[in-house]
């Protein structure tokens, strides 16, 4: 038989295995602590998402395309200029100096021309010796030609008839030479270079353009550039202006999109009373999509097309159609009630009937 004390330990020991298995009852069915918030209504918008830069409409870059030394510049950046006036000159002294010996040889050329034509109406030489004479003369003057079109600007142009499909420069932009001139006119926006420097090949040197009216030239990735037209409204960030409202336009895209980097340029236009400035950096994002007095809920609040509601101090989950989806809310179609409050966050985990304990509720 057992003792006494046995019987103790026994009673003892299933008391506190009672014990413990009605704290286990009672976790296991404690209401979940969670917040809940109400829909509400509100605009959502689609946007896409670019990054871009403030740049004039009408500009134009100067640059060289020789590499020499910069002998005389001007000072006038910022000021107002004409088209064809002188902002710089390179060093030309060699250019010069080719281009005088080849007149050289070209008038030597030239007088053994003459000398032979008269001989050869005397029949003393061959028709082929004069024809040589008359190949090397033009042969110098087209070298002339062209090294007097080295000394000068000149402007790109079209290799045959089409559209245009990408444009990197603006329109009168001057590749010049030795020469540096104003492709059209307007205000010298900003000015690089000193006298004394070099200016390798393609080095801009100036820019020159008109204040105002202002773009932002954005890129958009290709995956996006579908749902982006002209005319569509765009909200701006700036880092120089961060709270401020600043909007654009959708202005023009570029039809030719740049296979490397996989995006699109495109244009959107700005008020003339926007406070940026010509080279800040702005995020753009363009409206492409706008549904108006949306029954909107957070997006924390949402797990694929699966929301919860409270019923009764429990979790119910439903499955609701969705529209505009956006970071921080998402717009709700059908399936679920304006009246009804939602668990936001959703647990991940969270099971259908869970007994839930409301701690915080978000007003409307």
């Amino acid at each position: 038989m057992r003792s006494k004390q046995q019987m103790r330990r026994y009673v003892v020991a299933v008391a506190a295995a009672a014990a413990v298995g009605a704290a286990a009852f009672w976790y296991a069915l404690r209401p979940v602590p969670l917040s809940v918030v109400a829909p509400k209504r509100g605009d959502a918008a689609e946007i896409v998402y670019a990054s871009g830069v403030v740049e004039p409409r009408v500009w134009a870059k100067v640059t060289s395309t020789v590499r020499e030394r910069i002998v005389e510049q001007c000072n006038c950046e910022g000021e107002r200029v004409e088209t064809g006036d002188a902002l710089a000159r390179l060093d030309d002294t060699e250019a010069q100096a080719i281009l005088g010996e080849l007149q050289a040889r070209l008038s030597l050329a030239q007088e053994e021309y003459r000398r032979k034509l008269a001989l050869a109406e005397r029949n003393t030489i061959s028709e082929q010796t004069v024809d040589r004479a008359r190949t090397d003369v033009a042969q110098l003057e087209a070298l002339i030609a062209g090294q007097e079109a080295r000394l000068a600007a000149y402007v790109l142009r079209a290799p045959s008839a089409g559209r245009v499909l990408g444009q990197d420069g603006e329109i009168g932009e001057v590749l010049a030479a030795y020469v540096l001139r104003a492709p059209s006119a307007g205000r010298v926006l900003r000015q690089d270079g000193e006298i004394g420097e070099v200016a390798e090949l393609g080095t801009v040197l100036f820019w020159v353009g008109e204040p105002r009216p202002l773009i932002v030239e954005a890129e958009v990735n290709e995956e996006d550039i579908p749902r982006v037209e002209v005319g569509q409204k765009a909200y701006l960030r700036s880092d120089a202006f961060p709270e401020r409202a600043l909007e654009a336009v959708v202005d023009s895209i570029t039809p030719k999109g740049d296979p490397v980097t996989k995006t699109y340029r495109v244009r959107l236009g700005l008020p003339e009373d926007t406070p940026l400035r010509i080279g800040m950096s702005t995020d753009v994002n363009i409206v492409v999509r706008l549904s108006r007095n949306a029954l909107i809920i957070p997006a924390a609040a949402v797990s694929g097309t699966k929301v919860a509601v409270v019923k009764s101090r429990k979790a119910m989950l439903r499955e609701i159609k969705t529209g505009i989806r956006g970071t921080n809310g998402v717009e709700v179609l059908s399936g679920l009630e304006e009246s009804e409050r939602i668990i936001s966050p959703l647990p991940p985990d969270l099971a259908d009937g869970t007994r839930v304990d409301v701690v915080r509720t978000e007003a409307k």
